[in-house]
Parts: structure tokens; sequence; C-alpha cells
């Protein structure tokens, strides 16, 4: 007769994997309620939010000479999906700190005193650094982006055409002068292409702006070193180019500021890890583990060659 073993490391694991889920499911359920609340809260107010987006591309239009920019949309449900996408934005932006909340609490029973300490201020500076990449788009990539797609043309002819009676429609805003043959190519600016070009720069740059963050997570974590990254700078150098220029577009000023930022971040970072792999070499030589000429690669103090 088989005797049932009452020590079964499966049957033991069972109860709490199903406690762990349980969490996990009200974790998630409180997540997307506050995502939903949060989409409410910015469908509220998403046309303000909308002509705030928007403010590059008209002000570009009245430096080029149009008085009174006009944005317009071709299918009834457009403006409508446009203001649905502005609030799924934003809508996640106001949840985020009850989603990251409810992440802490998941994760955190599972941390140690010292990993809490050191995750917790990574989860607040994440969205910090983001939101100072979206402003950096917003305020200063994206009023250059426009300058650029909307400076080969001169808008002010429009408007002399219309006071001439040329039969141009009020919507049209930037115009190609006569081509040989009398055609005459019109801007019509559209809600939706214009916003998605402004969502793309301000996601983009809040991407960017997070490297400092996850380079010196890495370095915690030790999957990084200070002397790794300063080694890959040829390799950072070329990969930051390749990024401007695909994210920016055909502008080599849009570019450089891309690049400078991207890089400074890069530079950043790297100070950032050896800040924190001295305070990594500070423990291990209090703990005796390392000697007191001795570092994280196994180098001397004698040995170390200066910095360039």
């Amino acid at each position: 007769m088989a005797v049932e073993d009452d020590n079964d490391p499966i049957e033991d694991s069972s109860a709490p994997l199903i406690e762990h889920l349980a969490e996990l499911r009200t974790r998630i359920i409180r997540s997307v309620l506050a995502f939903v609340v949060g989409m409410v809260l910015a469908f509220t107010v998403a046309e303000p939010i909308l002509q705030f987006l928007l403010v590059p591309i008209e002000s570009t239009l009245r430096d080029l000479g149009d008085p009174s920019p006009t944005l317009q949309y071709t299918s009834p449900q457009e403006y409508l999906f446009t203001l649905f996408r502005i609030s799924m934005v934003f809508g996640f932006g106001l949840a985020f700190p009850v989603i990251a909340h409810q992440m802490w609490r998941f994760v955190a029973p599972g941390l140690y005193r010292s990993e809490k300490n050191a995750f917790l201020p990574f989860l607040i500076a994440s969205p910090v650094m983001f939101l100072l990449g979206a402003s950096f788009a917003q305020f200063v990539v994206t009023p250059l982006a426009m300058r650029f797609f909307l400076g080969f043309v001169d808008v002010s002819s429009v408007f002399a055409n219309l006071m001439n009676g040329s039969g141009l429609p009020d919507s049209a805003s930037v115009v190609v002068p006569e081509t040989s043959d009398g055609i005459r190519v019109t801007f019509f600016g559209k809600v939706n292409e214009s916003l998605d070009i402004t969502l793309k720069f301000i996601i983009a740059f809040g991407l960017c702006f997070q490297l400092p963050v996850l380079l010196t997570l890495m370095g915690k974590a030790g999957l990084v070193s200070a002397r790794g990254l300063g080694e890959m700078r040829k390799y950072a150098v070329v990969g930051i180019l390749v990024l401007a220029a695909v994210v920016t577009p055909p502008d080599v000023i849009t570019q450089l500021i891309l690049f400078t930022v991207v890089y400074g971040l890069y530079e950043i970072s790297i100070q950032l890890v050896k800040r924190v792999e001295k305070k990594r070499v500070e423990e291990l030589r209090r703990e005796g583990v390392l000697g007191e000429d001795e570092d994280l690669y196994g180098d001397t103090d004698e040995a170390e060659e200066p910095e360039a």
C-alpha cells in the first residue's frame, strides 16, 4: 500500500501559487480601472490637450505667413478617434502612479530591503525622465521639424491668391507656386496626421530619456559596467547617429540636437554607473571581500590608468 508523502513540494507550492495569481489578478484589475478612469478624465480635456500639441504646427504656419492656420478631418469619426487617442495616451499618464503602485505592491514582498531601496528610486525617476524627454520633444524638436517640413513653400502666396479671388478653398494653408502646367499643389493639414507626428516625437524622446535610468539600473544589477560602457563609446556614437537619422526628419540641425542630447545622456549614464560601482566597492571592502587597493575589475589603485 502506497504511503502518501505529506511533504510533497508540488502540493505545498500550489496554494502559494494560487494566492500569487489571485493577487496578480487583483493588481491588474485595479490598474485597468485606474487606466479607464484616467482615460475618462483625459477625454474631458482632450480638446485643450489637442490644441496644446498642435501649437508647433500653428506657430510655424503663422511664421510662414498664414494668419489663420486651419486643419481638417475627412471622415465623420476621425476627429472623435483623434480625441480617443489623446485620451488613451494621457489617460495612461494619469493612471501611471496607480499602475506603478500596484506593480510595486506585487513585487515588493519578494525583494530584500536593500533591493527595495535600490529599485524604488528608479520607479520614481522613470516617469520624471519621460516627462523631460516629452517636454524637450514638444518645445524644441517638433517646432524644428515643422519648420523643416513646411519651410519649402511660401505660405503667403495662398492668401494673396485668395484676396485676388482665385477660388482656392479657405482651408488651404500652404501652396506650392504654380508649375509650368498650371497645376497647384496644396497642403490640407489633417488633424490626425499632424497629431501623429507630434506623438511620435514625444514617445521617441520620452523613451530616449530613459537611457540613464535603464543603464544605471543595469549597473546596479551588475549587467553593465562603467568600463564596458566607456569601451563601447564608438559603437554608441554610430548607434545614436542611426537613431537620429531614423527618428528625426532629414534636417541636419534636428539630427545634431538629438545626437547631442542622447550622447550626453549616455555620458551621464557612465558617471552614474561609476557612482554605483564606487558604492559597491566600498561595501565589499567593508565586508573584506576586496582589498583596500582593489576594485571590481580586479585592478589595484596603482595599476589604474588615468582617465583621458
